[in-house]
């Protein structure tokens, strides 16, 4: 291999020197640099705004040689140096109010240290704003600030909004120095999950452009299919080889994995998740290596809170302005998982202003009900699996007496704290179950005469299932036969299978299931 891959590697300078490969992205960075003065970027976790940032930080110290053979080569012709500022909050840990004030204070005094400064309050705030005026005057050049993952200290508070209301009011001084101070700053960009805009952070901040939907960025971070096939060649031979398939094939396999992310309203500009597509060419393996890295355990809390139907992410339809922030994200569900990089932009309908989102693709839809099942049954994440296992075998011999009995089996030991609200709870639990079996499925299929509750096809049998909650199975079959809901299979070469459920409220399970 002609250089090596650079997973976790987030220093520019070091991945340069060290023989890294390297996808040049300072086409994007002389653009940003030379067309305004405040940034923001919002894209999810390990999605690249570290290297990018990192890439800035060599550019504006003026470390030519670093961009040797690259974009911005071409581009820039002065090479002047600036003072950076660079903050990381990723690695802090933020469960107490000092715990961001030790992060931050390590930032002012190290900078104090190097440019001579002496220290002019205790006061973290004004000690900011004395060392941007400061290194003006010492180096000669204005300010560069660049901050990476602002909110974290708000994503780890999300649940407890007292402290995340200190955390607000703090950062929105502290990063207020960035408009007060504006005549000793050259460039600024912060970047982060989401942008909180409404609860004060950047309300006064209002000079801030906010590119994370803009087109002119949406493949800033990420990597393209034309990027994966310029620069990762070799890699791409070696992992078709290990299959025994050609590189195309590869490349269809790792598209249905890992592409799928759209960052403007043009869906046409998809890009890769840079972790997930770099951890698979080396290992020569797919598997879901971006949602390992981080558990969402407050996932579970918002779906049930807010009874949201699993199916919906495949479909849901949210309004513009909740992907540009939001006073609380707790109050747009939807905007939090698209921002977290659960969910992604799958069109734009441009009269009412309204984007419509799914899942980016294969290993976030897998991984992401993976997570759910366990904690909507109680089981661990072995058992769930063992249990999907003989759903799937059930299925392919047509016997689904032993599948519905194991289901109710399924439901007999969970947790009543689980369960918020009993039918939606069921009918996620049954979507859920179906999903991750890996058949065609198809919840509340539409016909001409109404809704399939579910649909799962075997290469053997089409399943119609209808659900009732507190009713009777009875009830169930009649809605299928009265509206037809078996028609749009009658030409299936498969048997069709009729099975009509009711769940019970008060046993909290599946009390009566029939099949025709």
């Amino acid at each position: 291999m002609p250089q090596k891959l650079p997973i976790g590697i987030q220093s520019f300078e070091s991945l340069r020197k060290d023989g890294y490969l390297y996808v040049d992205k300072t086409s994007f960075l002389y653009a940003l640099a030379n067309s305004g003065k405040y940034f923001f970027l919002a894209r999810p976790r390990r999605f690249g705004k570290s290297l990018f940032l990192s890439t800035l930080k060599a550019y504006f110290e003026g470390k030519k040689d670093l961009f040797e053979g690259l974009a911005v080569a071409r581009l820039e012709t002065e090479w002047k140096a600036y003072p950076v500022l660079y903050i990381d909050l990723n690695a802090g840990i933020y469960d107490t109010y000092e715990g961001l004030v030790n992060v931050l204070d390590s930032y002012l005094t190290a900078w104090e240290q190097l440019y001579g400064i002496t220290r002019s309050a205790n006061d973290i705030v004004q000690r900011f704003k004395n060392i941007i005026l400061n290194v003006t005057k010492i180096s000669g050049g204005k300010a560069i600030i660049l901050i990476d993952e602002y909110d974290k200290p708000l994503l780890q508070t999300i649940d407890k909004p007292r402290l995340q209301e200190r955390y607000c009011m703090l950062l929105k001084a502290f990063y207020g120095n960035l408009k007060t101070c504006d005549e000793n700053i050259r460039f600024a960009l912060l970047t982060g999950v989401t942008k909180f805009s409404h609860i004060s952070i950047f309300s006064d901040l209002n000079n801030l452009q906010d590119i994370s939907l803009d087109e002119c960025y949406a493949e800033v971070c990420g990597l393209t299919t034309d990027e994966i096939r310029q620069n990762f060649g070799p890699f791409l031979e070696a992992f078709a080889n290990k299959e025994g398939i050609s590189v195309t094939g590869i490349m269809d396999q790792l598209q249905q994995m890992y592409d799928g992310y759209h960052f403007s309203e043009d869906t046409t500009k998809g890009v890769y998740n840079p972790f997930s597509l770099l951890n698979a060419l080396a290992k020569k393996k797919f598997s879901n290596f971006w949602f390992e890295t981080g558990t969402p355990s407050f996932l579970t809390k918002i779906i049930q809170d807010y009874q949201i139907h699993i199916q919906d992410f495949s479909n849901g339809d949210i309004v513009a302005s909740d992907l540009r922030g939001k006073e609380s994200l707790l109050n747009e569900p939807f905007a939090l998982f698209y921002q977290s990089g659960y969910l992604t932009i799958k069109g734009y309908d441009k009269e009412f202003d309204s984007y419509r989102l799914g899942f980016p693709n294969k290993e976030v839809e897998q991984s992401f009900l993976n997570f759910l099942l366990p904690r909507y049954v109680g089981t661990t994440d072995n058992q769930s699996a063992f249990y999907i296992e003989n759903f799937v075998r059930d299925l392919r011999k047509g016997d689904i007496d032993s599948f519905m009995e194991r289901m109710k089996a399924f439901f007999a030991d969970t947790p009543y704290e689980l369960i918020r609200d009993m039918e939606n709870h069921y009918q996620n639990v049954m979507f859920t179950v179906c999903r991750l079996m890996g058949y065609y499925t198809v919840a509340e299929y539409h016909t001409s005469h109404g809704r399939i509750d579910m649909t799962v096809k075997t290469s053997d049998y089409a399943y119609v299932f209808e659900f009732k909650f507190n009713k009777s199975a009875e009830e169930a079959l009649e809605q299928i036969d009265a509206k037809d809901y078996g028609l749009p299979f009658v030409t299936d070469n498969r048997k069709l299978v009729k099975i009509g459920v009711n769940f019970s409220g008060k046993t909290r399970n599946i009390d009566q299931y029939l099949i025709v």
